[in-house]
């Protein structure tokens, strides 16, 4: 007891590597754990609760502190195929905390503090005097976010489950609430999905007062759900939520479940001014590490897809070897053969595809339906990767006639036995040597680094919702323009990006040039641009010129300029060339001042907008410390330094 007594002075235990975030773990007057995060000594995430409820132990109460670890270092070094950098270099503190309940029953709590954030993670170990492990249920997590009132959010409410077209919900596709004050009501009772991004206001006499916090979590293995946040956020307090009752494989699990010690996913709070936060890793930096597999055939690159503007009557013989021939003539890597192709190509004439596409050095991506008895989606294939032998038959065939990677639809949600499902999934195409993309899906939350062959994730309001309702087009520049700083903050997605014409029904709010930084602005392992053969046939040719050569990955990137919602700038490198792509996220002038000054004297290509909103231009440019930059309202700008 004498420790749980020392730590109720909230003296701080743990600091970053640089001492400018420490963290406090401490025992409260109602005997719950709590901790504190400051920045130097101003609390920014206020006393905040920490604790498991499971089947069988109460981990959440009237619990004693029994030991604590030392302080550790954590080097670790890793590389990713997609994403916003290749190969990252992640250095933290670590402590663990074990606690014990009265019926000597134990939670490890283990807390990492990088110079960029925390992230903490729980371990309910096993009984000091059982002789055999237990399987265990979780109920309940404790864990919360406590924020100061003059905290604003950015967050996307996610939907209820089994509501939408065919029962498809929820897929992490709904627009943002943009600076909102904390303790509002998410308008879904299902809660608030991750990243979740706050600002809030120091109590200090420092110059920088303001400060963003990115919450997510990483590390989902498969006996666990995933989380989200609750509804409800009484005081500023944000606590962690748990997924719907439809939301699992059929007759499959909810809640986290197994024997022990279970260990849970990593909490994660990216802290700091909005370029450390925008530049951040830690999405990746606490996921598993990769799994032991053969990389060679893993290959980031370019797609070109029939579906996002021509829809269902596209996907048939001679359509799909007309967007081989485009992608042969862009030079990019990959063709995407979607929804229905089984019943209206085949396989017999998807083998003649994938030959005839191997002489234009194009590969083929094929769709399948998830679904078992989750949703009422009618596309095909469907059911046949429920098990394992399906799978198994499903991906050696695919393998056979030379596809290359599977775009996988329709995913229930966020319970324990969904989550074991895209396990399987990832561990069988990887035996196969197959790349995965999933749709209508949940966010990664890392898994890219675990599985590599994971290239993109949908779990966006994208392109093909703008496709279907003018609302998402009017709103187009806005939620573009959050999602650098939410969901593409961590983790790679597919958009789909990128349309110079008319979308047929809908009308366009946003410029040319916006949809061309899109496809440098958005990382994703596979790009899938929307823009057909006909439609590329208008553009001038220093944009086709520009598409011919999109990199397949990102070597580096930093954050230039920006504010969620409103204007999003980032630099990236491929190799030796630099790209700076930038989206005005209002409908209002801008002239901007960008930093360049790691590129000062370098001379670039401009694509900036013309008089009007379909017109781009472009021109020589050379950079310094103060590169002056017009956009219209809805508009953007690329730069290319060779």
């Amino acid at each position: 007891m004498a420790l749980s007594a020392c730590m109720s002075a909230k003296s701080p235990l743990l600091t970053s590597p640089n001492g400018e975030l420490s963290v406090n773990v401490f025992i409260n007057e109602e005997h719950h754990v709590n901790y504190q995060i400051n920045r130097f000594q101003s609390p920014i995430v206020l006393d905040s609760k920490l604790g498991l409820n499971l089947n069988d132990r109460d981990l959440t109460n009237n619990l004693a502190l029994v030991s604590k670890s030392e302080i550790s270092s954590v080097n670790e070094q890793y590389q990713l195929f997609t994403g916003k950098q290749s190969k990252v270099n992640y250095q933290a503190n670590q402590q663990s905390y074990i606690f014990q309940n009265k019926d000597n029953q134990q939670l490890k709590i283990t807390f990492r503090i990088s110079n960029d954030g925390v992230a903490f993670q729980y371990q309910v170990l096993e009984n000091p005097t059982s002789k055999k492990s237990s399987l265990v249920n979780v109920i309940e997590e404790s864990t919360s976010f406590a924020f100061s009132q003059n905290t604003k959010a950015w967050l996307q409410p996610i939907a209820v489950a089994q509501t939408g077209w065919s029962n498809t919900n929820p897929s992490y596709e709904e627009h943002y609430q943009m600076g909102i004050p904390v303790g509002q009501k998410s308008p879904s009772e299902a809660g608030w999905v991750f990243p979740a991004l706050f600002n809030t206001q120091l109590n200090t006499t420092e110059e920088n007062k303001e400060i963003w916090l990115a919450i997510t979590e990483a590390g989902l293995n498969r006996n666990f759900n995933a989380a989200r946040l609750r509804a409800e956020s009484d005081n500023g307090e944000y606590k962690i939520g748990k997924p719907m009752k439809a939301e699992v494989f059929t007759n499959g699990a909810l809640m986290a479940n197994g024997s022990l010690p279970l260990t849970s996913p990593w909490r994660v709070i990216a802290i700091g001014d909005l370029a450390t936060v925008a530049n951040s890793t830690l999405g990746t930096d606490l996921a598993e590490p990769q799994i032991e597999i053969d990389t060679s055939f893993i290959k980031p690159g370019i797609a070109s897809w029939s579906w996002g503007l021509l829809k269902d009557d596209a996907t048939i013989y001679s359509i799909q070897k007309d967007f081989i021939d485009h992608a042969a003539d862009m030079k990019w890597q990959y063709t995407l053969i979607d929804a229905d192709w089984d019943r209206k190509i085949g396989i017999e004439k998807m083998k003649e595809l994938v030959a005839y596409a191997n002489t234009k050095n194009v590969s083929i991506l094929v769709w399948y339906n998830s679904s078992g008895d989750w949703n009422i989606t009618p596309y095909t294939p469907k059911g046949q990767l429920l098990t394992s032998q399906q799978r198994e038959k499903e991906f050696a065939q695919l393998a056979k006639i030379g596809v290359k990677g599977v775009k996988i639809d329709f995913f229930a949600g966020d319970g324990q036995s969904m989550i074991n499902y895209y396990h399987d999934i990832l561990q069988d195409a990887a035996k196969h040597k197959l790349l995965v993309n999933f749709h209508g899906a949940t966010l990664p939350r890392g898994w890219q680094r675990t599985y590599p062959h994971l290239l993109t994730v949908e779990a966006v309001k994208g392109f093909e919702m703008i496709t279907f309702f003018q609302e998402n087009a009017d709103l187009e520049a806005s939620h573009s323009a959050v999602l650098p700083f939410t969901r593409n903050l961590f983790d790679p997605m597919d958009f789909t990006p990128t349309t110079f014409n008319n979308i047929p029904n809908i009308v366009r709010k946003t410029s040319n040039a916006f949809q061309l930084a899109q496809t440098i602005l958005f990382t994703s392992g596979i790009q899938h641009i929307v823009e057909t053969p006909d439609g590329m046939k208008t553009v001038p040719s220093f944009i086709k010129a520009f598409l011919q050569k999109l990199p397949p990955q990102w070597h580096e990137s930093t954050f230039i300029k920006g504010y969620p919602g409103k204007l999003a700038v980032f630099a990236r490198r491929y190799e030796n060339t630099w790209y700076i792509s930038g989206i005005n996220g209002e409908n209002i002038k801008k002239t901007l001042m960008l930093d360049l000054e790691f590129l000062n004297g370098s001379s670039g290509q401009l694509i900036y907008s013309g008089k009007t909103d379909r017109e781009m231009l472009n021109r020589s440019i050379t950079l310094s410390r103060k590169t002056r930059i017009e956009l219209n309202g809805n508009d953007g700008f690329v730069i290319k330094v060779d």
